[in-house]
């Protein structure tokens, strides 16, 4: 980081806050810190270009903030732990659902070799791949449309992460789930109990679930029914 980045005292205090609730909720999460990784790639993405130039000022604060559209900006420490419980390695191919301002997708393709990022909402979508190609991130591809059906042209995928909530597992989204692979998802109803949930798949094609976190996420919003 620049001496001259004025974020810079932020984001170095809110490296630490995510180091510490990775302590924190270790209980649930088994893990008592984050991989050197992914705090890396925490620490080189601008968040504050992810927000509405209104909440810059907030942009390294702990916290959620709003996108528009009733969506919003995960939690810091949320981002690294979704991108943590992946366990990548900077070579592989993973989807995303739930692109919003690109901020989470902006993370991923500093661990990961190809990130693929689904929104649904249009306006969304277009901005930020806009933001996204303005900032150089270019193994970040973004398609607008509906995440319950994934991205079939591009599967599978060594790993996929959900950034909303659907109420179960999408059918689409394990069929696309490379053997061996790992899929972070919250599952709940909107405005009621969420669990962020660790999808498995073995190499034969078995898949385990474990509840990692109690989370609120937005909906995950589908245009067709969900399969």
């Amino acid at each position: 980081m620049a001496d001259d980045d004025p974020f810079a005292e932020k984001r170095r205090r809110l490296l630490g806050e995510i180091e510490q609730d990775a302590r924190d909720t270790a209980f649930w999460t088994g893990r008592k810190a984050f991989s050197d990784r992914t705090m890396d790639a925490m620490a080189a993405v601008p968040r504050h270009a992810f927000v509405r130039d209104e909440d810059e000022v907030v942009a390294y604060v702990n916290r959620p903030q709003p996108i528009g559209h009733g969506q919003t900006i995960s939690q810091p420490y949320i981002v690294a732990l979704m991108t943590d419980m992946l366990d990548l390695t900077g070579t592989e191919k993973v989807l995303e659902i739930g692109t919003g301002s690109g901020y989470q997708a902006a993370v991923l393709s500093h661990v990961a070799g190809q990130v693929f990022t689904i929104e649904i909402v249009e306006s969304l979508g277009l901005a930020a791949e806009k933001r996204l190609k303005a900032l150089g991130y270019a193994n970040v591809q973004v398609r607008v449309g509906d995440g319950y059906l994934g991205w079939p042209e591009q599967a599978p995928f060594d790993a996929i992460m959900v950034t909303a909530a659907p109420e179960k597992i999408p059918e689409a989204l394990i069929r696309q789930l490379r053997p061996g692979g790992r899929m972070i998802v919250p599952i709940g109803r909107a405005h009621d109990r969420q669990t962020l949930t660790l999808v498995v798949k073995s190499m034969d094609g078995k898949v385990t679930i474990e509840s990692v976190l109690p989370v609120a996420f937005v909906p995950m919003v589908n245009k067709s029914p969900p399969n």
